[in-house]
């Protein structure tokens, strides 16, 4: 068996900032990689629709997953509450109800499966793994039964008002509002989940409970707010996805929960503690966005853009966690 080797201080502190940046450095190699290989790849149309149609409604997911995990857990229903909110949103503006209504209503939607989320595990006492898993099957039953076993909601062209379209194909100064949603919501939870009190009670929740326990801090008040955060913030996924394509389709929100839960962990290289963030989040989505569009124009197929995203992931949380805090390397 081998012995283990020591690293000089210097050496391992120069490791350990570089780790912190392997996300940064797998961004500007998958850019310089696709420059040279995909046609078009370094375009503005093309890096503008990345954003629009690979980035925006992914990185308001894994935001929502962020606060999930932030508090020590993870929320494997983050899905159902886009699609909740979905629901919600497009019935109500086919009911003919004013759109500033639907949106409200699609916002507590996404936030009910927050609260039951919230109950599950800050009450009842049950992990989140299994509580939102529970949510997750709960909430597709449902879906199947008010869809009569699934069948897709649609919105006729002729029936869609013009603050619904805005929201999916409007522009603001040349803008996409999806993009500017979500720029807007990324300054709003960074600095919620890096600057405020509850924000740091958060963190300090999911790095130790017992110490924020002992401090005289609630930490069931705290977990269960952070579901409810996370169901009113992949509501507004919810809400942006039905005005851009117009339909509702029963359990479409779970495509986004493996990427979120992957972009979630990357983003934990960026940070000193390695703690989910919500800029180490949203780079940790525009990696993986900038991996499927490169793939997509180099002409490989959908399961090889899998297989390749899956690596990445793996690549990028090797390359940060490879040192070890005291700077041994067995």
């Amino acid at each position: 068996m081998t012995s283990p080797v020591q690293i000089s201080a210097p050496l391992f502190s120069s490791l350990r900032r570089k780790a912190r940046y392997a996300i940064i450095f797998a961004i500007i190699g998958v850019v310089t990689i696709f420059a040279n290989l995909a046609p078009g790849f370094l375009t503005g149309a093309n890096l503008l629709s990345v954003l629009v149609n690979n980035v925006a409604l992914l990185a308001i997911v894994s935001i929502a997953m962020t606060f999930a995990v932030a508090s020590g857990g993870i929320d494997l229903s983050v899905g159902t509450a886009v699609d909740f909110a979905s629901f919600a949103f497009i019935s109500l503006v086919l009911a003919g109800v004013p759109v500033s209504v639907a949106v409200v209503f699609a916002l507590l939607a996404g936030g009910t499966v927050g609260v039951l989320n919230g109950v599950l595990i800050s009450i009842i006492g049950i992990s989140p793994f299994l509580a939102t898993l529970g949510t997750l099957f709960i909430g597709r039953s449902v879906q199947q039964l008010l869809t009569n076993g699934g069948n897709p909601v649609y919105l006729p062209q002729t029936s869609i008002p013009e603050a619904f379209s805005f929201i999916g194909h409007g522009r603001l100064a040349g803008v996409p509002v999806p993009l500017i949603v979500t720029l807007l919501l990324v300054l709003v939870t960074a600095t919620l989940l890096a600057k405020s009190r509850f924000g740091r009670v958060l963190t300090a929740t999911g790095i130790q409970a017992s110490v924020v326990r002992y401090s005289g801090l609630s930490v069931s008040k705290t977990v269960a707010a952070a579901y409810v955060i996370a169901g009113l913030i992949a509501a507004v996924a919810g809400i942006v996805l039905t005005a851009t394509v117009n339909v509702y389709i029963p359990s479409s929100g779970n495509a986004f929960m493996l990427n979120a839960i992957g972009a979630t962990f990357i983003g934990t290289t960026i940070h000193p503690l390695r703690r989910p963030n919500v800029t180490g989040t949203v780079l940790g989505v525009l990696l993986l966005g900038l991996v499927s569009n490169g793939l997509l124009l180099s002409g490989l197929n959908f399961y090889w853009q899998q297989v390749a995203t899956g690596a990445l992931i793996f690549s990028v949380l090797a390359f940060s966690f490879k040192t070890k805090s005291d700077g041994v390397i067995p």
